[in-house]
């Protein structure tokens, strides 16, 4: 067993899959009473030893979690890995007076940290945000029988066994038939296979001299164009524009009121008509 264990600590399921898996598997399952001693010496003495030998022991079952959690099209090793730190939450946190096993404690711990990763990552825009939704989102993938859409009976079935309206049972079907596509994604191993992430037919005309000069010769006219409409008003109106709408921190109508001794009402007008003016210039 010893060997074992040294193994697993060497692995990682992010790095390689297939021997994590394997090696896991060869860890022997605690019997009752070895998994009782055990759970004693962690809860009653803090021994670490134990703790340890707790989680390597149920690492198996971590693993046959995350593979009934496969259809969310995520990373199965990102899953195994977060099902290994809610196991190690329940190790923390099981006491062994309670009378059951620990498997049937952690189960909890593992889903519920194996339920964060997928509502953060399954969809860049959040799908479940309410404990209602997430209830819905990972039932109603599990009832629905196929991929094609629910019949009006088969919504109506769903929102009466889970409590909520229809609507919102076809709003979730909706979202989960959504999909992300990745910016970036990886290039396939064949030349042959074609890949239609934005990155690879999305082109950056940031970088071309010509588009460069064009929005440099735009701004500078456009720019040239202002100031000239500018220098049609009057200074007061000129000044009222410049605080309100060019500078970093913005004048308010009441203060510009008190500079020039008016109210603000009249501010507002003489910025509305600054406006029109600048306007009318420009389309010219």
């Amino acid at each position: 067993m010893g060997t074992s264990l040294q193994i697993v600590e060497n692995l990682s399921p992010g790095r390689n899959l297939d021997a994590y898996v394997q090696s896991v598997s060869a860890i022997p399952v605690l019997s009752a009473d070895e998994e009782r001693k055990l759970a004693e010496r962690l809860y009653y003495e803090e021994d670490v030893a134990s703790a340890r030998q707790l989680v390597m022991s149920h690492l198996r079952f971590v693993v046959h979690v995350a593979k009934s959690y496969s259809g969310y099209g995520l990373p199965l090793g990102d899953l195994i890995q977060e099902g290994n730190v809610g196991l190690m939450k329940a190790v923390r946190r099981f006491d062994p007076t309670m009378g059951v096993r620990l498997v049937s404690f952690a189960v909890h711990w593992i889903k519920a940290e194996m339920h964060e990763f997928i509502l953060r990552n399954w969809r860049i825009v959040k799908v479940a945000t309410t404990k209602a939704q997430r209830k819905l989102f990972f039932n109603l993938r599990s009832m629905k029988k196929g991929l094609t859409w629910m019949t009006n009976d088969e919504v109506k079935a769903v929102a009466d066994d889970l409590g909520v309206e229809a609507k919102t049972v076809r709003e979730m079907e909706g979202r989960l038939a959504a999909n992300d596509t990745a910016f970036d994604a990886p290039v396939a191993d064949d030349d042959e296979t074609p890949f239609y992430a934005p990155a690879n037919y999305l082109e950056d005309m940031s970088a071309d001299p010509a588009s460069q000069v064009e929005d440099a010769n735009w701004k500078q006219e456009t720019e040239q164009q202002l100031m000239t409409a500018m220098q049609q008003l009057d200074e007061r109106s000129q000044d009222i524009l410049i605080q309100r709408w060019l500078r970093e921190e913005k004048a308010t109508l009441h203060e510009l009121a008190a500079k020039y001794q008016v109210s603000a009402e009249r501010i507002r007008q003489l910025e509305k008509n600054a406006m029109k003016k600048i306007r009318l210039a420009l389309e010219a």
